[in-house]
C-alpha cells in the first residue's frame, strides 16, 4: 500500500502537445515504472486548461525517491529527451510527500477526474489546520457523492507547499456538485488558521486519455 507521493503538475503551453505527449508516454513515464518502490502512476489534463497537466505517482514510501533506481535518471542524469522539454514547461508543483491520511491508501484505479489542493498555514496552527482537516473537513467531503478517496500528504522534500489533498473523483465536476458545496461550506476552517494560510493552490483536473 502507497505511504508516499509524487507529483508533478506542468503548464506545457510552449512545447508541442504531441511530443509532450509522446515524451510522457514513452520515454518519462517507463523510466519511473521500471524503478523499484514505483505503485502507480496516474495522467491528468486541466478541466478547463488542457496545456495543464498533472502526473500523481504513488510510492512505497517518500525515500524512494533518494535512492538509486530514481537518481540514475532524475536532474543532471536525465536524457537529452527530457531536458529539452523540461526547459520549456513551467513547472506548477514538484511535490514529494508521505501519506498522512488515511495512511497507505492506493489511488482509486478508475477515478474520472482528480481535485488537488495544497496549503501551508503557520508553525503556530498547524496543529489546529491539522485537526480540522482530519476531522472536519475531509470526512464531510470523502462522503460527498461521486468522491472516490480523499487522501492528504505532509511534505518530505524541498516543497513550497507542506500539506496536498488529493481527491479521486467520478468526474471533474463533483467539485461544482451543490453537495460538494454545502459540506465544504459545512465545515469551515477556522479563521485564525485561514489567516495564516500561505501557499495556495487548487486544480481540478480530468482523466488523459490518449490518442
Amino acid at each position: 500500500m502507497a505511504k508516499g507521493a509524487m507529483i508533478a503538475a506542468m503548464d506545457f503551453t510552449h512545447v508541442d502537445a504531441g511530443e509532450f505527449n509522446d515524451w510522457l508516454d514513452t520515454e518519462h513515464l517507463p523510466e519511473r515504472a521500471r524503478i523499484p518502490g514505483y505503485l502507480t502512476m496516474q495522467r491528468w489534463i486541466g478541466a478547463d486548461n488542457p496545456r495543464l497537466s498533472v502526473v500523481t505517482y504513488d510510492l512505497e514510501n517518500s525515500a524512494v525517491l533518494r535512492g538509486p533506481g530514481y537518481l540514475g535518471i532524475a536532474g543532471d542524469n536525465a536524457s537529452p529527451w527530457s531536458k529539452r522539454i523540461t526547459s520549456k514547461i513551467e513547472r506548477i508543483l514538484r511535490y514529494e510527500g508521505d501519506q498522512t491520511l488515511p495512511g497507505d491508501a492506493n489511488a482509486p484505479a478508475h477515478a474520472g477526474g482528480l481535485l488537488l489542493v495544497g496549503m501551508t498555514p503557520s508553525a503556530d496552527t498547524d496543529a489546529a489546520f491539522n485537526h480540522w482537516y482530519d476531522k472536519e473537513h475531509v470526512p464531510a467531503l470523502a462522503a460527498v457523492p461521486g468522491v472516490l478517496s480523499a487522501r492528504r500528504f505532509v511534505s518530505t522534500g524541498p516543497n513550497a507547499t507542506k500539506y496536498v489533498a488529493l481527491y479521486h473523483l467520478t468526474g471533474p465536476e463533483i467539485p461544482d456538485s451543490a453537495a460538494w458545496k454545502a459540506a465544504s461550506a459545512a465545515t469551515p476552517m477556522p479563521q485564525h488558521v485561514r489567516d495564516t494560510i500561505a501557499g495556495r493552490l487548487r486544480l481540478v483536473c480530468k482523466t488523459y486519455k490518449g490518442d
